[in-house]
């Protein structure tokens, strides 16, 4: 008798084999059986006919570190068959701290990853001060979806060496106090250590994460007591997503990466975004970490698969936002807002006056904007992130005679539309470099920010525009496998964090799957949705076609619908 009997389907094991006709077995949260035909009784049985059968996927960048504390669904990233998430990234988080610090901490991941202060204030739910005291709270919480934690550099150096000398270089002492609080978050359960040193990470006074200008012997330091504590993984956010670095400064990122990797034996793992300033730089970081790996060193490039970009809509921010026009009608319900904008003297109004928009931390006026908003490009019904220049808001147009703010203020009045900023990834208007990230065998998807960016951005969708665009509906250029789409989403990521019970559809592995109709899995547009604390809202990106997700042997989804279930816990390496 099993608990749980998926009949009928191709199994895509995550190994990267191909499919076969194989039924799946589930007892007590673990896959006991992988047959041709299956035929003993069970509790359920999902019939997988004309379906594929996978495991549940690995998101190893989520930043649901806030969000985690008051949330059990940990939306968007769960619609898309995610069953495992680890969060901690970018030198960001919230342990350790002292009760007096939180609000520095609050204004940290606010101004880093574009989370509202509000929300977090509200939402968060503390009761730690050390790092294994707030896993401890984690571990009380049951979720929708395994999580899973780093130790985040920020709040490290901030608890040790106070706010006030956050950013100077350490003392021994410190270096000392940080190295034995990072081997202690470590024992207790965390999974590695991340750091941030990119320029533009700042927190909302400006300041940049702490830790942004370590010296080598500071991290060699922490490497090392990653190591004694028993982690595997040190992530970076290095300094070459800054516009103004050159070659040899990304050299000098890869290499004391490398060092670090030869000397301490943990994988380090750095992001990986095309710049439109320095377009062909990500082939140098990614040739770099591959001569470090045939030199048996681990440097692995993390990608996003997808133009990394902004959503402008109505509901969240958008190019007109600072307009007094407008800002005298942004209080109305949307329904009545609409019927305003669509009003000529309304639009000539909010048209006529000066161009401004505040963007990435700055002010930017006039033509200077107007080459941004150029850029932009329309989605309206199904979101297509690939789109060719002559689709852009500038040659728009330009075709049409008009500025450039007359045609986003139009395209944004059309039902349901939003535009796109495609800030990284898109330098040469297709997915040219993606595809080629995309055939470094030892780069891992990792770029999701599910818990992050919440009114900019909705990436935790990327894992079903992988197994869409990628493997099935692209036609500007090359397509995945399959079979390797579905590797890159479960063994690869849980191989690198060591999470060994999970990513394959194995005898013996934990039963986390999913029940995919690939032909028809379609993506959702975003939309904007008022749900978080303090009334702040996020945009959302649903999907079809994903008949069930199975987490620990118990359906979590249905056809998209959540059922109810938690069966998802901390997990500790």
């Amino acid at each position: 008798m099993f608990d749980l009997i998926i009949r009928g389907g191709q199994v895509l094991d995550g190994t990267g084999r191909p499919a076969r006709a194989l039924d799946v077995g589930v007892r007590d949260g673990v896959i006991s059986a992988v047959e041709p035909h299956l035929e003993a009784e069970a509790g359920e049985v999902i019939d997988a006919t004309d379906r594929t059968v996978t495991p549940g996927f690995v998101d190893v960048h989520s930043h649901y570190d806030g969000q985690a504390t008051w949330d059990d669904l940990l939306e968007p990233s769960t619609p898309h068959g995610v069953t495992t998430l680890l969060m901690g990234n970018c030198g960001v988080g919230f342990a350790p701290v002292r009760p007096a610090d939180h609000h520095e901490l609050i204004e940290l991941m606010e101004g880093v990853e574009d989370i509202p202060g509000a929300a977090l204030s509200e939402g968060i739910t503390w009761g730690w001060e050390s790092y294994p005291e707030y896993l401890d709270l984690l571990a009380t919480r049951h979720w929708a979806v395994d999580v899973g934690t780093q130790l985040p550099h920020g709040p490290l150096r901030s608890y040790v060496m106070g706010t006030a000398r956050a950013g100077d270089a350490a003392t021994p002492d410190d270096l000392a106090q940080m190295a034995r609080l990072t081997r202690e978050a470590i024992e207790a359960g965390a999974y590695g250590f991340t750091t941030s040193r990119t320029l533009g990470h700042k927190s909302l006074d400006g300041r940049p994460v702490p830790g942004t200008y370590a010296q080598s012997e500071e991290l060699l330091a922490l490497g090392r007591a990653v190591v004694a504590g028993g982690g595997g993984v040190f992530e970076v956010a290095g300094s070459g997503l800054a516009p103004a670095d050159d070659a040899d400064t990304t050299r000098a990122e890869l290499d004391w990466m490398g060092q670090l990797a030869s000397a301490t034996g943990l994988t380090t793992t750095f992001i990986v975004l095309q710049c439109d300033d320095a377009p062909t730089r990500w082939r140098t970081e990614m040739d770099r970490a591959a001569d470090w790996r045939r030199r048996g060193a681990r440097v692995v490039p993390l990608i996003a698969g997808r133009p990394f970009g902004i959503i402008w809509n109505w509901e969240v921010r958008h190019p007109f936002s600072f307009k007094d026009s407008y800002r005298a009608i942004a209080g109305l319900p949307l329904p009545e807002r609409l019927d305003q904008l669509r009003r000529p003297e309304v639009k000539a109004a909010i048209l006529s006056e000066p161009d401004v928009y505040r963007f990435l931390g700055e002010e930017r006026h006039g033509e200077r904007f107007a080459r941004t908003l150029a850029r932009c490009y329309s989605m309206v019904g199904t979101p297509d992130y690939e789109q060719p220049p002559e689709e852009t808001l500038g040659a728009k147009a330009e075709r049409r005679g008009v500025s450039v703010w007359e045609v986003a203020y139009d395209e944004l009045l059309r039902d349901d539309a939003v535009l796109l900023l495609a800030l990284y990834n898109y330098s040469d208007g297709d997915h040219t470099a993606l595809w080629e990230q995309l055939q470094d065998p030892d780069a891992i998807l990792g770029l999701d920010d599910g818990g992050a960016h919440y009114a900019s951005i909705c990436d935790a969708s990327i894992p079903t525009y992988l197994l869409t665009h990628w493997v099935r509906d692209r036609t500007r250029g090359p397509r995945i496998e399959l079979a390797d789409a579905v590797r890159r989403l479960t063994s690869q990521p849980a191989d690198l964090y060591g999470l060994h019970d999970r990513g394959r559809i194995e005898v013996g592995l934990r039963a986390d799957l999913n029940v995919i109709d690939t032909d028809g899995l379609t993506l959702g547009m975003p939309v904007a949705v008022a749900d978080l604390p303090a009334g702040g809202t996020r945009l959302l990106q649903g999907a079809t076609g994903y008949d069930a997700t199975v987490v620990a042997g118990q359906v979590t989804r249905r056809k998209g619908v959540d059922s109810g279930t938690r069966p998802g816990r901390l997990i500790r390496h």
